[in-house]
């Protein structure tokens, strides 16, 4: 095309009524040059998002009432109204039953939580991913991950400036590359209930598992990920734009799975784990 990137890059709107793949290819652009452009809010919201951030991984029982009166006690003028939009936006809700504010879409099939009282002792038995926000310098993105729950390797992982399900089906697409588990598990936010994602699973055999609404906790070797890599990485870097971040993470995460050990590992890599045994 000869009208400049700027130009043509402009076009694409993040909450459109076509996929942002489809906009890109229109445009004649590559998508990570939108995917990893950080979405924008006021500098007073991004940093209460990181507040909020830092809190629920702490107290992921927390709803926008006690978050709200948290944020109260510290001296932060917001009401209920604005923090469950800022939840929202996060992608997050509380693990205790009650409102929540993020619900499947209501067209998408639900899958039966199949991993009750199952023990995990080997790699491939179960895999699972989720979605969690990155706050950024200026602006935030969304990282999505597929884990191997046994040795908590990371299988794939994706950036995206949109919850849309997209980068939640490209990261498990390249996932399964390296193995077919025997069950997925996922909570069941409309990008994991969506058929774009189920389908992929289904058309490989692979058994579905949805966590129930708002039990965060059922999905806890994720959950764990999410804690690590804000806390030695994001959290401490600050990242200025996606690209820096992207650069960032890929490195992060091959530390994490190639050299970083765990105690419950018997202080083995996840990738000594992961490589130790074969999957069909």
């Amino acid at each position: 095309m000869s009208l400049p990137l700027s130009t043509r890059k402009s076009w694409v709107e993040l909450n459109p009524k076509y996929s942002i793949r489809r906009q890109c290819r229109l445009a004649g652009i590559s998508r990570s040059d939108i995917y990893y452009q950080p979405a924008i809010e006021t500098e007073m919201n991004l940093a209460l998002m990181r507040l909020i951030d830092e809190q629920y991984l702490r107290h992921p029982e927390f709803g926008y009432p006690r978050m709200t009166d948290w944020l109260q006690d510290k001296g932060y003028p917001v009401n209920h109204k604005r923090v469950a939009r800022l939840l929202r936006i996060m992608g997050l809700q509380a693990i205790t039953p009650g409102p929540h504010t993020s619900k499947p879409a209501p067209e998408h099939k639900i899958y039966p939580y199949l991993l009750r009282n199952m023990t995990i002792d080997q790699v491939g038995q179960v895999w699972s991913t989720d979605i969690t926000y990155i706050p950024m310098r200026y602006g935030f993105m969304y990282l999505t991950a597929v884990i191997d729950w046994h040795s908590r390797y990371v299988l794939a992982w994706e950036l995206s400036n949109t919850m849309e399900s997209l980068f939640c089906v490209d990261a498990l697409k390249h996932a399964l590359t390296k193995g077919t588990p025997k069950i997925f598990n996922t909570d069941q936010g409309a990008q994991f209930t969506s058929e774009d994602f189920t389908e992929v699973l289904l058309d490989k055999n692979i058994a579905i598992s949805m966590d129930g609404r708002g039990r965060a906790l059922d999905n806890v070797f994720i959950e764990r990920l999410w804690w690590t890599v804000k806390y030695e990485d994001i959290y401490p870097k600050s990242y200025s734009d996606g690209h820096v971040l992207y650069n960032g993470l890929n490195r992060y995460f091959d530390y994490y799975n190639m050299e970083r050990k765990h105690s419950a590992l018997d202080k083995r890599t996840p990738f000594e784990v992961f490589s130790g045994a074969t999957i069909h």
